[in-house]
């Protein structure tokens, strides 16, 4: 019978059902954004001028309805719309390591049956996505700069795939695990 075969006291199916539990869900909700976040910021660094552009124009706000009201906040200047594309692939790159080793840390704490560093680096990683993409984004790029009048250097509906996924994510890591069946 294949659910009696022991390994270590438990059965192949016991091990099996393991991997439905709340810590395992938790570190793989990790390890996607954390892989979202490396793709991220990898794609920054290798296609640079890209998202510059993006970065740029959202920045001169020379797309949005131009309003005189508004367009004061204008950021003009290549030196500091650089500043800023580079600081945000940094702060990319920071994000993604954190969560790397937090996934790192779940599987290490799976095994061990001790989740605490895991989900501490998982809050992390995942408030550093919050602040990029809700901050950042909506925030800062959205209502101060006016991105949402921009019909072509608009990133709200990306951030928002980002902001849902690491919120989901943070509830999943801090929802209390079920008691323990040894």
């Amino acid at each position: 019978m294949a659910g009696t075969i022991r390994h270590n006291g438990t059965t192949a199916r016991d091990r099996f059902l393991r991997l439905g539990t709340l810590p395992v869900a938790a570190a793989a909700l990790t390890g996607t954004v954390a892989l979202s976040m490396v793709l991220v910021a990898f794609g920054n660094i290798t296609d640079f001028g890209t998202n510059q552009q993006f970065v740029q124009h959202v920045l001169a706000m020379d797309t949005t309805f131009k309003d005189p009201q508004l367009m004061w906040r204008a950021v003009t200047s290549p030196a500091l719309q650089n500043a800023a594309y580079v600081a945000i692939i940094l702060w990319e790159v920071l994000t993604a390591t954190v969560l790397v080793l937090a996934t790192w840390l779940w599987a290490v704490g799976l095994r061990r049956r001790d989740c605490d560093r895991a989900r501490r680096a998982s809050s992390a990683g995942l408030v550093m996505v919050l602040l990029l993409f809700g901050l950042g984004f909506f925030g800062i790029g959205g209502e101060w700069f006016a991105m949402w009048q921009s019909s072509d250097w608009n990133g709200l509906d990306s951030a928002l795939r980002y902001v849902v996924l690491a919120a989901f994510a943070l509830i999943v890591v801090h929802l209390p695990a079920a008691p323990r069946e040894d």
